[in-house]
């Protein structure tokens, strides 16, 4: 989901909206469509509907929802979560879902085209942060009020969409290849040099950079002694292109350490006997928000509304059931006492390009590898 080149994907695609609509304005922003000017119709739904509570408000979506008839949503979930979710959420309510599932730049490629040529493709789109900042940078995505936000961390409560989910990254090892104890501890540890040739770093982990390099300046870090912390993890390191292909070739022992995949991979694997572990956590924990918008120009608001308050209910057991960090927690927190550093969404699409050729250059140090 997370690749190299995101940060110019998401400026070209941003540019291809500008260009279509042959200023700086929205590609929508007339009429009842999303961008300016009035309200829309979805709007103006939102905004009415998003005061109620309680039974109140999930009666009238269901009812409103019904009567709509299908919800259209774009996603970059995994194909088998995506395929949970809508399921159980059309066997609650009897609702189909038209559901289009990509990568999260595809996605981003598709609303942003679909929205240029005045098309209302979709209702509402489920997807990583930066797309999702992008989006609502365009004026593409609607205020959502509930509940159910409320109960969302600040970390992941957003203008225009609002955390579903958080991707943690994290050190993860082969149990086979390292002795027990013998695991990175601290995100200094994947410099050692005892790791050349073992370790993997995956190759558009830009954001992960960004952040961990932040957050090494804040406890007192010089850039010097930063970019050699990098460069001396990239110094043999297998550079992989994708988290699940880097979770596979771990378990195969195509080497011992990853730097960071995330760990509900690591999770699923260890579930099915794999020989990897990612516990316990080297801290802080960097969390990349996935979240959830409404769009402006959906033409089933009812039922993309009720989508957003359901996932961000009975939704969130699903996605905890299946190894994903949901972004409400209710009982015991299995993060509690973890220190979390979130990745800061606006510097990473404000400067994205800039980290991304910084990162480039670090991984440009290693050896590219395929499954």
């Amino acid at each position: 989901m997370n690749t190299g080149g995101k940060a110019r994907l998401l400026l070209a695609g941003l540019a291809v909206v500008l260009a279509a609509t042959g200023c700086g304005a929205s590609p929508t922003a007339t009429g009842n469509k999303a961008g300016g000017g009035e309200p829309s119709a979805a709007e103006k739904f939102y905004t009415e509907n998003g005061k109620l509570t309680g039974k109140q408000r999930r009666d009238k979506l269901v009812e409103l929802a019904k009567k709509e008839g299908h919800l259209s949503l774009y996603t970059s979930m995994t194909s088998d979560i995506a395929d949970i979710v809508t399921k159980a959420f059309t066997d609650q309510f009897g609702i189909d879902v038209d559901l289009y599932r990509a990568g999260s730049e595809t996605v981003l490629q598709r609303v942003l085209q679909e929205q240029a040529a005045g098309f209302a493709g979709n209702d509402v789109v489920e997807t990583n942060a930066n797309e999702l900042f992008a989006l609502n940078s365009e004026g593409m995505l609607a205020t959502y009020a509930g509940e159910r936000r409320d109960l969302v961390p600040k970390a992941g409560q957003f203008n225009g969409w609002t955390a579903t989910r958080f991707n943690l990254f994290a050190p993860s090892w082969n149990t086979n290849l390292v002795p027990k104890g013998q695991q990175p501890k601290s995100w200094e540890d994947l410099a050692d040099p005892k790791w050349n040739g073992k370790l993997s770093m995956e190759l558009g982990d830009y954001d992960w950079y960004l952040t961990l390099y932040g957050y090494w300046k804040q406890q007192g870090k010089s850039d010097a002694e930063i970019d050699k912390l990098f460069a001396d993890m990239a110094d043999g390191a297998k550079i992989v292109k994708g988290h699940t292909v880097q979770g596979e070739l771990l378990s195969a022992g195509q080497f011992s350490v990853v730097a960071s995949n995330y760990s509900y991979i690591v999770g699923r694997a260890k579930a099915k006997g794999a020989p990897v572990e990612y516990l316990p956590f080297t801290q802080p924990v960097i969390a990349r928000p996935n979240g959830i918008g409404l769009m402006k120009s959906a033409k089933n608001p009812a039922a993309a509304m009720l989508f957003t308050d359901w996932l961000l209910e009975e939704g969130q057991k699903l996605l905890a059931e299946d190894g994903l960090t949901p972004a409400i927690v209710e009982g015991d927190d299995p993060l509690k006492g973890v220190e979390i550093v979130p990745i800061d969404v606006k510097a990473m699409v404000d400067n994205g390009d800039k980290w991304q050729k910084k990162y480039d250059k670090v991984v440009a140090g290693g050896e590219q590898v395929s499954k």
